[in-house]
This record gives C-alpha cells, sequence and structure tokens, in this order.
C-alpha cells in the first residue's frame, strides 16, 4: 500500500480570517457547499490566499460536517472556533454579508482545519 500525496485545493480568504487562521486560532472555516467543493475531504490540503497577493498558509482539513444553514452550524460547532474575534450575532451578520440566502440554501459546509 503506497501513500498518495494529499490534494490541494486553492481558496481565497479575506485577510481578517486569514490572519487567524494563520495564528491558528480559527479552526473551523465555513463555506457553502458550492460544486467545486464537492471532493473536498479529511486529509486534503487547502492553500489559503489573500485574494490578490502572493500570502499563503496552508492548512490540513481533519472533518467536514454539513449543516441546513448558518445558525445551526455556529451553534454546533460554537462561533469561537469560527472567529474568537467576534460574537454570534456578529458572525452570524458577517457570514451572512458574504454568502446571502440563495448561497446559504446550499448547504453550509464548517471545515475543521489544523495549520500544516
Amino acid at each position: 500500500m503506497t501513500d498518495s500525496p494529499a490534494r490541494i485545493h486553492e481558496l481565497n480568504l479575506y485577510r481578517q480570517y486569514f490572519d487567524l487562521v494563520a495564528a491558528g486560532t480559527k479552526t473551523i472555516e465555513v463555506r457553502v457547499k458550492y460544486p467545486h467543493l464537492a471532493d473536498l475531504a479529511a486529509g486534503d490540503v487547502i492553500r489559503f490566499r489573500v485574494k490578490d497577493t502572493e500570502e499563503i498558509c496552508d492548512v490540513r482539513v481533519l472533518r467536514i460536517t454539513e449543516y441546513a444553514d448558518f445558525e445551526t452550524m455556529l451553534d454546533t460547532e460554537g462561533p469561537h472556533k469560527v472567529n474568537p474575534t467576534a460574537d454570534r450575532e456578529q458572525q452570524l451578520t458577517n457570514i451572512r454579508e458574504i454568502y446571502p440566502p440563495e448561497k446559504e440554501a446550499l448547504g453550509v459546509l464548517a471545515v475543521e482545519i489544523e495549520r500544516v
């Protein structure tokens, strides 16, 4: 049996969230269930990039959990894992500014990550 190399997925991340991931304090990344994320799996590597920069941060995917909506995801995962600098209500507002209702309706993914 041979170990295959981890698949690498490249995703953009806003600066404020990138800095939290790079510091290791953000351990849950929130995404909606876009088709290009369908093959994302535990063990894969996500290479986060601040858009229009060369700054990158690699993380390993530990698990992916799907939720019906952002509220359920925050209540289950814990807002401090998603963004330790904002309370639950502020996070809900921020996430919904990024992902409007039609995107949330695709399904919500909580991606547990750790720095590589």
